[in-house]
């Protein structure tokens, strides 16, 4: 994990992901870069450090790539003139929040390799638990890294593969093999589009169609964004290959259902509230969890409100459940990323209050139920239960629409060391007293299923059962286990 990164953002108390990927190949043979970057601009919020986009002209020279990435927003590192200047059919693009790899430039994606057989270009979300043993046996027969992602690991094994493959395919299906963990994978060869999605299903991935285009994406919003039709998801294990002929599917890597694990927070926080994810709409799975909170953590109040972003469909859910009116307590400052310049701990600014400040109006002398998607540390909703006080609230009630955090992950979701978790060895009451709120309720692990409307999902951050054995040691450091 990259520990500065929690210094310039730490008081800001969320869940990070690891990236958001854009593949698209158009027949037609129009530039596809412009639209790369509108799809990207959908996925902003899955990375907000760093971005890039990657482009070839499949009827031009077989190893030209133009490539353009730096640090921040897509708005910030794309210019129209940058955009103008990449020309080409077939591109892949990327946006990051780094859980493997320090936040430098040499650590955005897409990568590009250039290798005896052409190039590669490679846009990968996800996190994986071997990387530093293949990366080892890479390093031990020569291999000379540029960046400390895994997603370079990912690439040198595809490029090694097919030296010994009839095909780019073939050789992405053999690489993927040998690694573990959670992966979607992106990759651009000079005539190809191929897609992957690790066989566990962590990550999202889908395709779509724009007249003669075809589109893989992280998420369903970038497609409607860009003005492309939903085709289908990416099955988990599934590899695809894009080609003017059409696309072709390999689904000898799947494996059967009940192996498929999901990660839950796509549909609590991660995922924006307007896309489908295997078919389940994450708006619905939202004001399904407040739906359940109320049910379960009941309480007498007079108002129901969330905390921007992810916790408004919740508290949605709850009130609808309740009965007790929803409202707006919070103004959000949409101008701040997640990296801006923390307030020096001399001055009096508090980096929450920079983000958020309270509608005193909405809840003076009101029974506040405040509903959010997590608590990690803890910090977060101790000032933000705080500054409802002190707006005038005569109780602050905190419902969270995930269960405790207990253990790490290892997958690609930023949850830090147990000993920096907030539940870790305290009771929820204990939580509660911390937090400064009149009660805690959480959302039962019993009901994470019901979330995603029954499908297969991991659980390891609240229960410590994995859906495959956790390393001692992955790319970010030790772990306890």
């Amino acid at each position: 994990m990259n520990k500065d990164i929690k210094e310039i953002d730490g008081d800001f108390d969320n869940l990070r992901e690891e990236c958001g990927v854009f593949g698209i190949y158009d027949f037609d043979g129009n530039d596809v870069a412009s639209t790369i970057y509108y799809g990207l601009f959908a996925l902003q919020h899955r990375g907000q450090e760093s971005c890039g986009i990657a482009v070839s002209e499949t009827g031009g020279p077989k190893r030209k790539v133009t490539s353009y990435k730096g640090m921040g927003l897509v708005n910030e590192v794309f210019t129209q003139e940058s955009l103008e200047g990449m020309k080409g059919d077939i591109g892949v693009g990327h946006v990051r929040y780094s859980t493997a790899g320090a936040s430098t430039r040499e650590n955005a994606q897409p990568l590009v390799l250039n290798y005896v057989k052409g190039t590669l270009a490679l846009a990968h979300n996800g996190n994986l638990i071997n990387a530093n043993e293949l990366r080892r046996e890479l390093e031990y027969t020569g291999a000379i890294f540029q960046t400390t992602i895994d997603s370079e690991v990912i690439a040198y094994h595809i490029a090694r593969e097919r030296l010994k493959s009839s095909t780019v395919e073939e050789a992405v299906k053999r690489a993927v093999r040998k690694i573990k963990g959670a992966f979607s994978l992106v990759v651009m060869s000079p005539r190809k589009l191929i897609a992957v999605r690790d066989s566990f299903g962590f990550k999202p991935l889908c395709i779509g169609k724009r007249d003669n285009a075809y589109i893989v994406t992280s998420e369903s919003c970038a497609l409607e964004t860009i003005g492309a039709e939903f085709v289908r998801d990416v099955l988990p294990g599934e590899v695809l290959t894009i080609t003017p002929e059409g696309i072709k599917s390999d689904t000898t890597l799947c494996t059967q259902k009940e192996k498929e694990a999901r990660c839950i927070f796509e549909y609590i926080y991660f995922a924006r509230p307007d896309s489908r994810i295997d078919g389940v709409s994450v708006y619905n799975s939202r004001i399904q969890a407040g739906r359940f909170l109320a049910m379960d953590s009941p309480v007498e109040a007079d108002l129901v409100v969330g905390v921007p972003e992810s916790g408004n469909a919740a508290a949605l859910g709850y009130a609808m459940e309740s009965g007790i009116p929803y409202g707006n307590a919070f103004v959000k400052n949409g101008y701040v990323g997640r990296t801006f310049i923390k307030p020096k701990q001399s001055s009096r600014e508090s980096s929450v209050q920079v983000k958020l400040n309270v509608l005193a109006e909405a809840v003076k002398g009101k029974r506040v139920i405040m509903i959010d998607d997590s608590i990690v540390r803890g910090t977060t909703s101790d000032r933000i239960v705080r500054m409802v006080r002190e707006a005038g609230a005569v109780e602050v009630h905190m419902r969270i629409s995930s269960p405790p955090f207990l253990w790490p992950c290892y997958f690609g979701t930023d949850i830090p060391e147990r000993e920096q978790l907030i539940a870790y060895n305290r009771t929820i009451e204990e939580i509660c007293q911390v937090i400064g709120a009149d009660s805690l309720g959480y959302l039962e692990v019993s009901r994470l299923e019901e979330l995603a409307e029954g499908l297969p999902i991991c659980k390891g951050c609240f229960t410590g059962k994995y859906p495959m054995e956790p390393p001692v040691q992955d790319i970010r450091g030790d772990y306890e286990r």
